[in-house]
């Protein structure tokens, strides 16, 4: 990591404190005590990564120290609950307890001080024998109740539901039930919505699938910026820059970018909690003054230029999140 000798601090330093000077100057030839843009980036953004995931396993760790004798006693008393909800639920969709349940309230009424008359008693019994079959009836549908929409009745939701009500089912078994044909797109898509249920149940499998996006973004990223200095080619179109001028700039900026939020995930872990809308002020700033001296225009064509930016940006990125989340869902 530390190969680049004096390069590595003769860049860290004044790309952090002084923005836009470490791309002028490469640009203008002065490249000798500056470590490559390019390479550069790559070790922060390794760096970075690596400090997520150092965050995520650190905040794992605290919460199985957090737990507590209070804690587990909470949950047997919440599993005594649950449990007792479904027995009460069992219970109710049991035709031959509402009967019984029936029968004992007539054998009360009938031993009552106070006497009822035919009619009405056989009216109450019936009133209650129907209210306990509506509840069961009630319950049953909020234990079948899905989660998941797609759109309404698709194949999706076809499949999510059935997969909610049955997760360890053959995938042709389930086709065969649901009436699909037994063909590569619905075993797919079966699969796939299959692990949307796995996601949204499995506290793991959550997990595991943010961590996918994380390794996939890291790379998108890379592949990404190439696109975004389009933006800057096409805004200093006038400029008498090249391609490769505008992608140094972005990779600096990219690197500040890394660095400060690396900063920010330290402090984190150091149980300082700052607050992230701080980073992303300094970046904003950093960014604005940095495009200020690196392109040398006057100030109101620079901020017109860096929102028009950082619409771009967040339009682009957008788009690039979303692709990104579909490409880790079907890859997952």
């Amino acid at each position: 990591m530390f190969s680049f000798e004096a390069k590595f601090w003769n860049t860290i330093v004044p790309l952090l404190v002084n923005p836009g000077k470490v791309s002028r100057d490469y640009i203008d030839g002065k490249r000798q005590r500056y470590s490559n843009p390019f390479r550069f980036y790559l070790t922060v953004s390794i760096l970075f990564f690596l400090i997520i995931g150092f965050t995520k396993t650190k905040e794992k760790y605290q919460n199985l120290a957090k737990e507590s004798k209070a804690d587990i006693s909470d949950i047997i008393r919440k599993d005594s609950i649950l449990s007792t909800n479904k027995e009460e639920k069992e219970i109710q969709l049991t035709q031959e307890k509402i009967d019984s349940i029936v029968q004992k309230l007539d054998k009360e009424m009938q031993q009552s001080f106070i006497p009822i008359p035919e009619s009405t008693r056989k009216e109450v019994l019936e009133d209650v024998a129907k209210k306990a079959k509506d509840t069961s009836e009630v319950n049953d549908d909020d234990n079948n109740k899905v989660t998941f929409n797609f759109g309404g009745e698709t194949r999706l939701d076809d499949f999510a539901n059935f997969a909610k009500k049955y997760p360890d089912a053959n995938i042709d078994v389930a086709l065969d039930s649901l009436d699909y044909e037994k063909n590569f797109t619905n075993r797919f898509l079966f699969t796939k919505a299959k692990s949307l249920f796995e996601i949204s149940k499995n506290e793991e499998s959550t997990d595991q699938f943010f961590s996918q996006v994380l390794s996939y973004g890291s790379v998108a990223l890379f592949i990404f910026l190439p696109f975004f200095t389009l933006f800057l080619k096409f805004f200093y179109i006038r400029r008498k820059y090249t391609y490769i001028d505008h992608l140094i700039f972005v990779f600096h900026i990219q690197t500040v970018f890394f660095m400060l939020f690396s900063i920010f995930l330290l402090l984190r872990i150091s149980s300082l909690n700052p607050e992230i809308w701080v980073f992303a002020v300094l970046f904003l700033l950093y960014l604005s003054i940095a495009m200020k001296k690196f392109y040398q225009q006057g100030y109101l064509k620079t901020i017109l230029k860096f929102l028009l930016l950082n619409l771009s940006y967040a339009l682009v990125s957008s788009i690039g999140i979303t692709l990104l989340l579909i490409i880790s869902f079907v890859l997952f």
